[in-house]
């Protein structure tokens, strides 16, 4: 692995350092608009991380393993990106491809994170078929009212996220006044075996829908998904630009007869359904030194409580004790189910303030971005802080060292994650 990330890197940077001094030449056919196009990034990521051997995610996950205090991580990434239009059609597709060395061995996957046929018949209906991200919301880091999409990582939400298979229109419509455009987009979105099946509930045919509104100058947005495989929710979101670099955004989520399943600390499990309420508000704001501000608070109604999360932490670690003294992992099995896309979700309680500041070219270093981003956990105090520099000097490359570091006292979300700190050194190449 380590001869192959050398072998990566040494692809990537040799024609950047060899063609540098070459001369620009005009080509007259790269002006012209051509009816197809191919692009996508190669990227190589090492990572280091530090364990917390007494964190409960540690003893839940590397139960029967002994890594010692560090581990490492060989992440390498393909994304493709590829069109071609003709007349009123167009088709687009995304694929990628994720490979990963790591303590846990080695793993590979290779998604279709879109691929879908675009009909616009006029400039005011487009129909889509296949698979697609709509990228709903307003939020930044969280978009509780993207109903159709994936969840963001808010450690890094400007990541590609895979699409569902879906049927889409979008018809706009301008008009003089204050409600200067209008858009309606309905969406059908099935879900069977091997079609969506990660969405929800299976043997369901979903709708969604969204209406946009361009209203005395802010964008707002009406959301619905009803169908079977999820309850039914509603939601709203608006974003504002109050000057020219100062905007406001915020998103509102009601999900119908939404059920919680939880587990207290002797190990019994319960299902509690009850109608949620999910939030979101935020800020951008950029200063004439470029400096950018981004702070979000995000209440999830669908979020555990301090109380429900201190009680997992305390089965995990009797289930660990357990399996110390007997050998006995069934406890520590029981728990792992409930992990997966429940309590082992990104951002699992439900208080949240985010907070980001970026520098184009702090003290005239020029092509440099230097970051710091907390995520504050404001049930527990528990947090993650993640200083960043990123370099893009050399045409078509990008390096990035980004460190985060994790902090909470025990029973909290941060203090319990299986690592204490993590390093990661990012080589993306755009073609």
């Amino acid at each position: 692995m380590k001869l192959f990330i050398l072998s990566i890197l040494t692809i990537v940077l040799l024609p950047q350092l060899t063609f540098a001094e070459s001369e620009y030449t005009l080509d007259l056919d790269e002006i012209e608009k051509k009816p197809h196009s191919f692009g996508g990034y190669l990227e190589v990521r090492p990572v280091l991380l530090g364990f917390d051997k007494d964190a409960a995610f540690y003893k839940l996950k590397l139960y029967n393993k002994d890594e010692g205090k560090t581990g490492e991580e060989y992440n390498a990434k393909l994304q493709l990106n590829a069109s071609y239009e003709k007349g009123i059609a167009k088709f687009y597709t995304k694929i990628n491809v994720d490979m990963q060395q790591s303590y846990l061995g080695w793993s590979d996957k290779t998604s279709v994170f879109e691929g879908y046929l675009s009909l616009k018949p006029s400039s005011s209906f487009i129909i889509n078929a296949g698979k697609k991200t709509m990228k709903w919301g307003k939020g930044y880091a969280w978009t509780p009212a993207a109903f159709v999409d994936r969840i963001k990582n808010p450690d890094d939400p400007n990541l590609a996220l895979e699409g569902f298979i879906s049927l889409s229109a979008d018809y706009i419509k301008s008009y003089s006044g204050p409600l200067k455009t209008i858009s309606f987009t309905p969406v059908l979105l099935p879900v069977y075996d091997d079609v969506n099946d990660d969405f929800g509930e299976t043997d369901h045919v979903n709708f969604a829908g969204k209406l946009y509104l361009l209203l005395y100058d802010t964008d707002i947005d009406f959301m619905v998904l009803a169908g079977g495989s999820k309850t039914t929710r509603f939601g709203f979101d608006f974003s504002r630009n109050i000057t020219s670099n100062f905007e406001i955004h915020g998103e509102f989520a009601f999900i119908n007869n939404f059920e919680k399943k939880f587990i207290n600390n002797t190990g019994d499990i319960f299902i509690k359904e009850y109608d949620a309420k999910s939030y979101l508000l935020g800020i951008r704001y950029l200063t004439e030194l470029d400096t950018t501000f981004i702070v979000e608070y995000y209440h999830s109604g669908t979020g555990f409580t301090n109380g429900e999360m201190e009680d997992y932490f305390s089965f995990i670690n009797t289930a660990y004790e357990t399996y110390t003294s007997l050998g006995n992992d069934s406890d520590l099995q029981k728990a792992l189910n409930l992990t997966e896309g429940n309590y082992g979700r990104i951002n699992p309680m439900k208080d949240y303030l985010y907070a980001r500041v970026s520098q184009k070219e702090p003290f005239n270093i020029l092509h440099f971005t230097s970051s710091l981003t907390g995520i504050f956990n404001v049930n527990d105090k528990s947090f993650s802080l993640s200083p960043e520099v990123l370099y893009t000097g050399i045409t078509n490359l990008e390096l990035r060292l980004k460190t985060s570091f994790l902090v909470g006292e025990s029973n909290s979300e941060y203090g319990e994650k299986q690592n204490d700190y993590r390093v990661e050194f990012r080589t993306r190449y755009y073609f």
